[in-house]
């Protein structure tokens, strides 16, 4: 059997986090949510997520500051990460893959939405 794949989940609104997480644990996924992006990159070395959900609007560190710390870690550099975001202009997604995300998805993302971006990422 293989080893479940590990999604991190960085979102400051329990709500998001508690619902995504919900949706990728009955899809199969490992899941570990983090409140934000220092609490994120805290975790993300002994997680080792295959993947990562992103929110760009977070206290402290928001997410476009964390995708790029992420990116800076040459561990890290190649793993997929999705952007989340209740914006979806051109602009904002434009800034997010600027910042070196792979994906973007609108909040509140729905369950077929993760999933699709997950599998597309991930296979």
């Amino acid at each position: 059997m293989t080893a479940k794949k590990r999604v991190m989940v960085l979102d400051d609104s329990k709500t998001i986090r508690t619902t995504t997480e919900g949706y990728l644990r009955e899809l199969g996924y490992d899941v570990h949510c983090c409140t934000d992006g220092i609490n994120g990159i805290s975790h993300i070395v002994s997680f080792a997520p295959d993947i990562l959900l992103i929110d760009m609007e977070m206290p402290r560190l928001n997410g476009l500051e964390t995708v790029r710390l992420i990116r800076g870690n040459s561990k890290f550099k190649n793993t997929p990460i999705v952007m989340l975001s209740s914006k979806d202009g051109m602009f904002d997604m434009a800034l997010a893959t600027d910042a070196g995300a792979n994906d973007y998805i609108v909040k509140p993302p729905r369950k077929d939405a993760i999933e699709a971006v997950i599998k597309k990422h991930l296979g």
